[in-house]
């Protein structure tokens, strides 16, 4: 059977389409300039924020440098091998921190770049800032190592500032602003920069960033490994599309195409009557009523509003005023009713009391109600009441 669509619908359907495109040309032609920006240095990255030049540029020079698209669990534990933690966007499970104390242990060395990178060290006393990363600075040595004598001037975009009185080693610092550090933990070594300007496209061209650069990570014949697990790089497929915008463009589709379903079936489909609730029951408002004093917590009113019916019917059978005291109102039960039943008198006793009693039970409140009505039932007031009432 052919699919009929409706000329309305195909008319909504092709605008939203429309729509949808544009969208998307918009957000990648308006928002291309501003993704490069705001790139992280990831070795894939061509942006001026990315670091695929310096990745190029260690594997031309023959540097035993490899991308790590793996959990940081997963790191080996072999002495002398350098991992570059540049900028994470995520932050670390404390299973991820303790392989990484685990890898310093054993003779590795770490060079950990950005604004929350020391979540992930052993040392974690660098404070974020970020007015600092605003701007380029000029970064002079402050203390003798080779890795100041091959770079005695470099230039960064701090984003945070290591505290002054921790415990490591100062390499460069902006007046009082301690931007590079290192520091011994187990067999290994960390070496903390303030931001990742060095290592990144438009940044390695700057003077004296490709020699620190190039000190910080040593020789020829040590092992690199470029984490991308912590840029949201997977060995799998699935896993790179979690942690990517492409999810999100795959969840507008999805919902596009729910409003496609939506819109054709909502036409298309039987047409049914809508259903009314009947409003028939008898019970329906005394069930409210009891949901009301439930929810309210009031006992004492409902026992209140039975009691009072209740005297007033028997009043009214009896001849005597509303207003009669309990004591003269038992003296004419008992004349007419009930000559032998103590109980009435207690029960109505309790009933006076149990109106004012904010703490009343809910049990004890239903069995005063359940009395009155036996009562009731037994001298049938409320039937003479209504019998006398019509007529």
């Amino acid at each position: 059977m052919p699919l009929i669509i409706d000329p309305r619908d195909r008319k909504l359907l092709l605008g939203a389409t429309v729509v949808f495109v544009l969208l998307i040309a918009g957000a990648v032609f308006f928002g291309g300039n501003a993704g490069q920006k705001q790139d992280v240095p990831s070795s894939y990255s061509t942006g001026s924020g990315g670091a695929k030049a310096t990745y190029l540029l260690l594997v031309q020079s023959g540097y035993k440098v490899q991308r790590w698209e793996k959990p940081l669990v997963d790191l080996p534990k072999t002495a002398g091998t350098t991992l570059i933690l540049a900028d994470p966007l995520e932050a670390p499970t404390r299973e991820e921190r303790e392989s990484l104390k685990t890898f310093l242990s054993e003779g590795g060395r770490i060079i950990a770049t950005g604004m929350f990178v020391a979540t992930f060290l052993p040392e974690k006393d660098a404070i974020p800032d970020m007015l600092m990363g605003m701007t380029w600075k000029k970064i002079s040595a402050v203390s003798p190592s080779a890795i100041t004598r091959a770079a005695p001037e470099i230039t960064m975009a701090p984003q945070a500032r290591w505290e002054r009185y921790a415990a490591a080693y100062p390499l460069y610092a902006d007046k009082d602003e301690i931007t590079v550090v290192k520091y011994p933990y187990g067999r290994g070594e960390v070496l903390w920069w303030a931001g990742a300007t060095p290592l990144t496209n438009a940044g390695l061209k700057e003077p004296g960033n490709l020699e620190f650069l190039l000190a910080c990570v040593g020789d020829t014949n040590t092992p690199i490994l470029w984490d991308e697990y912590v840029h949201g790089y997977r060995e799998s497929l699935g896993s790179s599309v979690a942690h990517s915008p492409v999810k999100w463009l795959m969840l507008q589709l999805a919902l596009l195409g729910l409003a496609i379903i939506a819109t054709f079936s909502r036409r298309s489909g039987p047409v049914c009557a809508p259903v009314t609730d009947v409003r028939l029951s008898p019970l329906e408002f005394v069930q409210t009523l009891g949901g009301l004093y439930e929810n309210a917590g009031t006992a004492s009113v409902a026992v209140d509003i039975s009691y009072q019916r209740f005297r007033y019917w028997l009043t009214h059978r009896l001849g005597v005023a509303n207003n009669i005291s309990i004591n003269d109102l038992e003296g004419a039960v008992r004349d007419r009713f009930a000559p032998k039943d103590d109980h009435f008198a207690a029960v109505l006793r309790r009933c006076e009391s149990a109106k004012s009693d904010p703490y009343l039970q809910e049990s004890e409140a239903l069995h005063l109600v359940q009395e009155l009505d036996d009562y009731a039932s037994r001298w049938k007031l409320f039937q003479g009441g209504r019998k006398e009432k019509g007529a």
